[in-house]
């Protein structure tokens, strides 16, 4: 889904609407307050998971669904600014790594890992 609508939108004209409900009465329905209520359905603030329960335990609407429609929007967003978040690629070094000449333990004996990190691991536990 390229433009995934945001859940408080849904749920203003899914479920406010079509029960006749003002803010101000989804907000009691609910026990939060009534700016809560309005940032959600005006797609001012996220669809928080206890929000997302107080909808499905009030109005039945499947708390999971709504969860999964926050994080495609979230993901869509954050898409969207692909092109702004600089981020290079990580590329492992040649060397050792972190491990190299490390005591390995075996069970039965200890043996040192070799350089390149490569032993016989078998059942191995680290011992740093």
């Amino acid at each position: 889904m390229l433009n995934p609508v945001h859940p408080g939108r849904f749920l203003r004209t899914e479920i406010i609407e079509a029960y006749g409900l003002s803010v101000t009465e989804a907000a009691r329905v609910l026990r939060v307050s009534r700016p809560t209520v309005s940032s959600l359905l005006n797609a001012k603030a996220e669809l928080s998971g206890e929000m997302a329960l107080r909808f499905e335990k009030a109005f039945g609407v499947d708390m999971d669904t709504r969860m999964r429609m926050q994080n495609s929007y979230d993901i869509a967003r954050t898409r969207s600014r692909e092109k702004t978040i600089r981020v290079e690629g990580y590329r492992p070094q040649p060397a050792a790594g972190w491990y190299a000449g490390r005591r390995l333990r075996t069970g039965a004996q200890d043996s040192i890992l070799p350089h390149n990190g490569i032993g016989n691991l078998g059942q191995a536990f680290w011992r740093l």
